[in-house]
């Protein structure tokens, strides 16, 4: 594998380098992957595409950032963010090049998803096994966190060994920056705290939406041009589509199984995106080890274009690549991305190409 390096001197030799490239170099694309340690993940992978030669590169891994769960830019002089998934949890504020520039706790455990509001410079932060939401405000500077407000959810659901108590997997704020929504899957509940961005601060959360009983919601997405919400339901394998209100709640329209008919073995639905023109969203299936593609059509609503396999086991995350019609999915258990094409209705195609990432469970692209 390729050894890239993180000092400051060989970023700016990177890109001064990245200046002097023809046109067609320049249209490479580069993304990271964060991993678990105890699968064997050694630190944040970099990975180079070039479409032009339809070529993939993971580098060395960038020592020192373990179990990075999940990331999002947005921060203030260009910070990047990575959550450590540990009982400790912590978050961390990085420059370009991966300089670290700042580490806060965020008062639970196992952060798992963080949303980033870049014009008030507020950060939230999902703690997974406390069930709590953490509240950061930025430095204005350095975009290092400050200590956190913490909420923590209640409730529960039926399945004892995942919903004896409050378990928050997903925030994010809504497109006109009133709410902050968090999903809990142990609570059965979308949960949203009303955000006031000029005095960048949250009310303690209300239930904007109740899910059926030991559904299990893990993520939402959004269409990206109407008031729409796609939330992926864990235990119940389920894509719910949900009218967004604007008092910050959610109405239910449609409901639809994200596995095939007839599956009878177990499975887990884990992520979900939405390609950028709103015509086709995607989900994976954890077991079944599977990407459900699904048409939206003017509406909205989801209908089942195809099932395929995910090219490895235990799809955890993904990511589209629209421009470059290619999707790129992390099988945390046998420790491998695969790579798929777009094709011009959005089901996926198989490419063969496979990229050793050992525990990989998130994908960004930088």
């Amino acid at each position: 594998m390729t050894d890239w390096t993180t000092t400051r001197r060989s970023a700016l030799a990177a890109m001064a380098a990245l200046t002097a490239l023809p046109a067609a170099a320049k249209r490479s694309v580069t993304l990271i992957a964060g991993t678990y340690a105890r699968e064997g993940g050694k630190g944040l992978y970099p990975i180079a595409y070039d479409p032009d030669r339809d070529q993939w590169r993971v580098g060395n891994p960038v020592a020192g950032i373990d179990d990075a769960s999940f990331g999002a830019r947005g921060g203030p002089a260009g910070a990047y963010y990575l959550v450590r998934e540990t009982a400790q949890g912590e978050i961390s504020a990085y420059a370009p090049g991966w300089a670290r520039r700042g580490t806060v706790k965020t008062d639970g455990a196992d952060p798992c998803y963080v949303a980033v509001d870049r014009a008030s410079a507020c950060l939230a932060v999902a703690n997974y096994s406390s069930g709590s939401v953490a509240f950061h405000r930025l430095g204005a500077r350095t975009g290092v966190p400050g200590d956190p407000v913490v909420f923590r959810h209640s409730g529960s659901g039926p399945n004892h060994d995942r919903q004896e108590g409050p378990h928050a997997h997903w925030v994010g704020f809504s497109p006109d920056r009133r709410w902050l929504h968090a999903v809990d899957l142990g609570a059965d509940t979308i949960f949203a705290y009303r955000f006031d961005p000029q005095a960048r601060t949250l009310a303690p959360p209300v239930a904007a939406w109740r899910a059926p009983t030991g559904a299990g919601p893990r993520h939402l997405a959004r269409h990206p041009t109407q008031p729409l919400a796609y939330l992926v339901c864990e235990l119940s394998n389920t894509l719910i589509l949900l009218d967004a209100q604007t008092d910050g709640r959610f109405v239910t329209r449609h409901s639809v199984s994200t596995l095939p008919a007839g599956h009878r073995g177990a499975s887990q639905a884990a992520h979900i995106a939405i390609d950028r023109a709103g015509r086709r969203l995607y989900v994976s299936n954890r077991g079944h080890d599977s990407i459900a593609v699904f048409a939206l059509d003017s509406a909205g609503v989801p209908s089942l274009l195809q099932h395929i396999p995910s090219g490895g086991n235990w799809p955890r995350a993904f990511l589209l690549l629209d421009a470059q019609r290619r999707m790129v999915v992390a099988n945390e258990r046998s420790g491998d991305l695969a790579i798929f094409r777009i094709e011009d209705d959005g089901r996926l195609v198989s490419t063969g190409q496979r990229l050793t990432v050992p525990g990989a469970v998130f994908l960004d692209r930088i």
